[in-house]
């Protein structure tokens, strides 16, 4: 049998009974339920990698220059990232639909096409929602 004398630290009971103080982590792992409540992140995700296809489509077919297959892996890389809600993806993914929308947007602007201007205004309000707060509380 041990005894708690004053100058102890634990007892063998408090070994045996669990008592020991686990490390606990500074960020909690999202729950299921987190990415349910925001169905934008999905569609932007979603957008996300549809876009990486077209470019690497594109740049097989020779439609645009070799150099472009650099930019679906950063897109790849932000569409996985923003599905576990991490905030460097969100920070990637709100940098690429503002960046596209200024580019959409200007070509509109200069060439008078109507499909830059639906593309534009989509990465718009995609730009719009990444912003919002619960968006953002939601990250890790």
């Amino acid at each position: 049998m041990s005894e708690n004398r004053p100058g102890s630290k634990t007892s063998h009971q408090d070994h045996e009974s669990g008592a020991d103080t686990a490390v606990v982590s500074a960020s909690p792992p999202p729950s299921r339920h987190a990415l349910v409540v925001l169905p934008g992140l999905i569609a932007i995700a979603l957008y996300l990698l549809l876009l990486s296809v077209v470019i690497v489509v594109g740049a097989t077919g020779g439609h645009y220059p070799k150099l472009f297959l650099i930019l679906p892996v950063f897109l790849l890389a932000s569409c996985g990232g923003l599905l576990m809600l991490f905030r460097w993806a969100w920070a990637m993914a709100l940098a690429a639909v503002l960046l596209l929308s200024g580019y959409n947007l200007w070509l509109f602007a200069t060439m008078h096409l109507a499909p830059s201007l639906i593309q534009g205004v989509l990465n718009l309000v995609f730009f719009l929602y990444l912003i919002r707060t619960e968006v953002r509380e939601k990250l890790r």
